[in-house]
């Protein structure tokens, strides 16, 4: 599924390449207008355009686009993990004359050949949610921290459980992208276990989708059906679960904890389906990028590092020495 750049370079005279340059470029060419900004171009390129947090994201940017006094052209991957739809956004994103762009890339390190080529042209490379691995390939970096997001139900979910014997699953995201890992390694150091303890008992990627969450789950059951400790990557994901669960009558007999803070997420927090989430902010990441971009068209400052742009604890259950809000305050904050 992930394409190292040397296969990409070699496929893209392709039919199947052809076919999906081509998609991006429409999706390219439907990108809001913001006004004029004296021809100023902002290139968005997230993982996919349906996850209703790359919806509220793109929506952040056209905001802030239009606020701004920029042009805004739009693309994204046909699925998560689709290095090589991105990678052809940002050959078609160059070519069309952008002054930035904001990526939340698909593979943090099979992308950054294409990056560096889009830097040495003098564009602004900013990565949004996830980073790239180095972190240094982009000028900067506005996202979550996804270790800190992670910890937070790991600590969450430690509480909960009151010094029972824990049996996790963990529904993980896919191999070599950044922001799974950081979440999986920070709901492990959040809960106080290291990589490879016992108390883990099933691991399975998802692609943070609902439906392979589901499947995993099943799987993780069927391996232990003790487990009553799940974190999941994300909403979809943890929903899955949930099904999986309840098929099982062990709906209300198992912790799932989560990561997003989307509308439905929330709402299932509210309802009992997830313990807990980290609420983080996409249009918040979205809307500072576009902002630095046309800082530097203006001025031509360039934004640099790190900016953590907020997580947010949600749960209608707290437990001491966790800081967290109630569902109330996520769905004022929720996005999708």
């Amino acid at each position: 599924m992930l394409r190292r750049n040397r296969a990409l370079r070699t496929s893209l005279g392709s039919t199947a390449l052809a076919a999906v340059a081509a998609l991006t470029l429409t999706a390219c060419g439907s990108g809001a207008q913001g006004g004029s900004g004296g021809g100023t171009k902002v290139g968005l390129i997230t993982k996919t355009d349906t996850n209703p947090f790359f919806v509220k994201m793109k929506e952040g940017a056209e905001r802030a686009a239009k606020e701004n006094g920029v042009e805004l052209v739009s693309a994204a991957g046909k699925f998560d993990g689709d290095n090589a739809g991105q990678v052809t956004a940002i050959e078609n994103m160059v070519n069309s004359g952008v002054k930035g762009i904001l990526i939340t890339p698909n593979d943090s390190k099979a992308i950054v050949p294409a990056l560096e080529k889009a830097r040495a042209k003098g564009i602004l490379v900013i990565a949004l949610d996830s980073p790239t691995e180095p972190q240094d390939a982009t000028d900067a970096l506005f996202a979550t921290d996804n270790v800190k997001a992670g910890e937070l139900i790991g600590r969450y979910a430690k509480a909960a459980m009151a010094g029972k014997e824990a049996r996790i699953a963990t529904l993980d995201l896919a191999p070599g992208v950044a922001v799974g890992v950081q979440r999986h390694q920070g709901f492990l150091k959040g809960f106080g276990v290291a990589e490879g303890d016992p108390s883990v008992v099933c691991r399975q990627d998802t692609g943070g989708d609902q439906a392979k969450g589901q499947t995993a789950m099943e799987n993780c059951l069927q391996k232990a059906p003790d487990i009553n400790v799940v974190y999941t990557i994300n909403e979809p994901a943890a929903l899955g679960a949930y099904t999986a669960l309840k098929a099982k009558g062990l709906e209300k007999k198992v912790l799932v904890v989560s990561v997003d803070g989307g509308c439905t997420g929330t709402k299932a927090v509210k309802e009992g389906k997830i313990a807990a989430t980290s609420q983080q902010y996409p249009l918040e990441m979205a809307s500072q990028g576009v902002k630095a971009v046309a800082a530097f068209a203006k001025g031509g400052k360039k934004v640099s590092g790190y900016t953590d742009t907020g997580v947010t604890l949600v749960t209608d259950a707290a437990k001491p020495g966790v800081d967290a809000k109630d569902t109330a305050y996520g769905l004022e904050k929720c996005w999708g």
